[in-house]
């Protein structure tokens, strides 16, 4: 069992800030330090994967994920929600066996479009509504969806297929090679744990009751190893850091000290719903001591932050929240705070030089995406 000495709170939220918010570097190596980048397709005011990637890669701009994505050794595909995932962790998901079985009317249709695919090496989801027209059919929310859009989505889940690009922010698809079943048990372990390893690395620290719904929530990427995920959950205690700190039991890699690094420089940073630091609410709550709400699905008469609020990062604290639009382009900025705005001058400077590099970021990015 591995624990560290007492830290307070404060030290802990420091250290998440810190490391999380590290030196930029190669679009590459920043995506092999975090493992794991989620994807929404909201633009307000650029993707969610942008602006996480924004504050971690030197000289990023809006849609490079997208442009440079074929040469980069990651796979889109759904981990514990839907992102971008390094192919080695990608591919050991697969396959997933376990999931909903296919009506044979399904699976014929299936394998009609995986040989079409396989003809032509990659296609645009349209060619393959051209060539098959399978309608419309009732989505995950109520409504109506193209089937075509349906049918890859699934095909896509079962490792099927892999996205190989995407033009103008549509999948393009091709043939993902079968994987073999993992059938030795110590393998099959291996794998789950590293799986957890990415989740713990991306979020540290992790409050127990967000370890165990990322745990069980594996059961999504890998439907075939659900009935293991308990086993690897109790493994945690023995291969993970953990401390009880201001009531909680907190969990973070095993070969990290409880560091806090520059987490104390004087800089503002504008963060997306879908950051690793803001990620978790219930520790979002226990570091910042207010209740962030992502909105963006709220109706507008009971929003309180806006549509698509980006938390406000001063030094180690969120103290409030940024609604940022772009046209023409300039940058629009309302700010709101959870108590004042700060009066010492080097915020003014701070939040002047992050509307710059968001600016910046944003350039040109009408012919990226």
């Amino acid at each position: 069992m591995r624990r560290s000495p007492l830290f307070l709170l404060s030290h802990l939220r420091r250290y998440a800030v810190a490391r999380t918010l590290f030196a930029p570097l190669t679009l590459r190596a920043a995506l092999k330090r975090l493992g794991y980048v989620q994807a929404d397709p909201i633009r307000a005011p650029a993707r969610a994967q942008d602006l996480i990637l924004r504050l971690r890669v030197k000289d990023y701009r809006a849609g490079d994920l997208e442009q440079q994505y074929p040469k980069l050794d990651i796979e889109e595909d759904f981990f514990v929600n839907y992102g971008f995932v390094r192919r080695e962790h990608q591919l050991s998901m697969h396959p997933r066996s376990g999931t909903q079985r296919w009506s044979q009317s399904k699976q014929k249709r299936a394998q009609e479009v995986l040989e079409f695919v396989r003809e032509r090496g990659t296609v645009h989801p349209r060619d393959v509504e051209e060539r098959f027209a399978h309608g419309r059919v009732v989505n995950y929310w109520g409504g109506t969806s193209n089937a075509t859009t349906h049918l890859l989505d699934g095909m896509h889940y079962r490792g099927l297929l892999r996205v190989a690009r995407r033009e103008r922010g549509i999948r393009v698809y091709a043939a993902q090679e079968p994987r073999e079943p993992v059938r030795d048990a110590a393998l099959r372990r291996a794998r789950i744990d590293a799986l957890i390893d990415v989740l713990v690395a991306l979020y540290a620290p992790l409050p127990r009751t967000t370890l165990v719904w990322l745990v069980r929530r594996l059961r999504y990427a890998t439907p075939q190893w659900k009935g293991a995920l308990e086993a690897a959950l109790t493994r945690c205690d023995e291969r993970l850091n953990h401390a009880r700190i201001d009531g909680l039991q907190w969990y973070w890699p095993a070969r990290e000290a409880l560091e806090s690094g520059d987490a104390d420089a004087a800089r503002v940073r504008l963060l997306t719903p879908f950051d690793p630091l803001v990620w978790d609410r219930l520790r979002f709550e226990r570091f910042w001591d207010w209740a962030y709400r992502f909105e963006a699905y709220t109706p507008v008469s009971k929003r309180k932050l806006g549509y698509y609020a980006l938390p406000l990062l001063w030094r180690d604290k969120i103290i409030g929240w940024a609604n940022v639009t772009a046209a023409a382009g300039a940058v629009d900025c309302q700010l709101g705070f959870v108590t004042e705005r700060p009066k010492q001058r080097g915020f003014a400077r701070a939040l002047e030089a992050e509307l710059a590099d968001l600016q910046r970021f944003l350039t040109s990015r009408a012919s990226r995406t």
